[in-house]
């Protein structure tokens, strides 16, 4: 009889060592499949719900649209190809992997199955080019963002990708990203400022009041980037173990400290606080702490968290003034100015127990900035040529006036965002 538990207790138990000699491991795979979801409620909910109610009333769906259709395209255009050159073999861009090509159920990348790292690696091409789409709303046409979308994961996205993570040691320069400080924020923070200098201001900017359409879904949606962003930093580590749990822990304080920063910020110059100003700086938070957020210990992510909230309000209500370019939505001066800040915040507050021994502030500073400078040289440049060749698939990028006035939503898509 016991010979005959022992026998069967060993034939349930095989799948679970066949799993464990192969490597795969399934608590880091639960936790990956988890992660995956939370980043995906960031681009069609989080940031559509943040961008939306910032924009003005007769264009909040199509605000909403670029980010549905940014999700959408880029999570197309990322199994065909944008995974295959961010993460294929090669230095300065990878190949081999089209259309995921000799990637099976049984393929691994750490602990966890390839194909679940695809799903992952792809909710954030989508949410980089989405987080541009801030720069340009209420002005430039659908099927030219569309377009974009696909040709600026491709071309921009998926090469900084590689270069950061994805192998291509050349133009790594030993840049210390956890998360997608270079990758995401500073890219697609240049990508929008680019494109807004291109298309021109909107018709009465500086003149007109452009009010938001309702700040309550802008502190809705910056909610669920907040959710979201657990598994955004926390799912970086691609495992379920001490540097994800650290990962979890100072993406929290740096955005509650975002919060903050803002709000005494905009109390001293304001003197009131606003609930959009809360919501922007807990993204500006959450922007500043994700490429430390594998490295910094809770006392560097109380620093950088609430300078990055601060850095935010000072970008939005002076520098962006002085540049006077009417990036709609801050998507530059949130992500781009604060994502610098955060790169650069990387190298310098480490917590002891995750730092090497021979590491050097001064040699890791240096990295970091050279990453930066490439980032946005690369982006600006490559950016700029996505842009007209979208713009001239569509017959120009720029609605024309009638639109403008009207409004994108009822226009383009025959909808209103409420019917009364």
């Amino acid at each position: 009889m016991k010979l005959k538990f022992l026998t069967l207790l060993s034939v349930l138990l095989l799948p679970v060592a066949v799993m464990a000699e192969e490597g795969l491991n399934g608590g880091d795979t639960a936790w990956m499949l988890v992660a995956t979801a939370f980043v995906m409620l960031m681009t069609p909910a989080g940031l559509a719900l943040f961008y939306g109610g910032m924009t003005r009333s007769k264009n909040v769906l199509n605000t909403m649209g670029m980010s549905l259709i940014a999700f959408a395209v880029g999570t197309l255009v990322w199994v065909v190809a944008g995974y295959s050159i961010a993460f294929g073999a090669g230095d300065f861009f990878g190949t081999g992997k089209i259309m995921l090509d000799g990637i099976t159920d049984k393929s691994l990348t750490g602990t966890i199955p390839e194909l679940l790292f695809v799903a992952f690696q792809g909710t954030f091409a989508a949410i980089a080019v989405a987080i541009a789409s801030g720069s340009m709303i209420e002005r430039v046409k659908f099927s030219t963002f569309t377009i974009f979308v696909a040709l600026w994961i491709l071309a921009v996205y998926a090469p900084i990708t590689h270069w950061a993570w994805g192998g291509g040691e050349t133009l790594n320069f030993g840049e210390m990203d956890f998360a997608g400080g270079t990758v995401v924020h500073i890219n697609a923070g240049v990508a929008g400022f680019v494109v807004a200098m291109i298309l021109g201001k909107r018709k009465g900017y500086g003149t007109s009041a452009m009010k938001p359409f309702s700040p309550i879904l802008s502190v809705l949606g910056a909610s669920l980037l907040w959710f979201g962003w657990f598994g955004f930093n926390a799912g970086s580590q691609v495992a379920a173990d001490g540097v994800a749990g650290n990962a979890f822990l100072v993406t929290n304080v740096a955005a509650s400290l975002g919060v903050i920063g803002w709000l005494i910020a905009e109390q001293i110059v304001y003197k009131k606080v606003t609930l959009i100003g809360g919501a922007s700086g807990a993204v500006a938070g959450l922007v500043a702490i994700t490429p430390a957020s594998g490295s910094a210990g809770v006392s560097g992510a109380l620093i950088i968290g609430l300078v990055g909230g601060i850095l935010g309000f000072i970008a939005v209500s002076k520098l962006k003034k002085i540049f006077k370019v009417d990036d709609s939505l801050d998507a530059f001066w949130i992500h781009g100015v604060v994502g610098i800040w955060g790169s650069i915040a990387t190298a310098i507050f480490i917590a002891p127990y995750l730092m090497a021994d021979d590491y050097s502030m001064g040699a890791q500073l240096i990295s970091q900035l050279k990453a930066i400078g490439l980032t946005i040289v690369y982006s600006a440049i490559v950016t700029t040529i996505v842009y007209f060749i979208a713009a001239s698939l569509t017959g120009g990028g720029r609605v024309d006036e009638e639109t403008e006035f009207k409004g994108l939503d009822e226009t383009v898509h025959g909808e209103k965002g409420i019917n009364l």
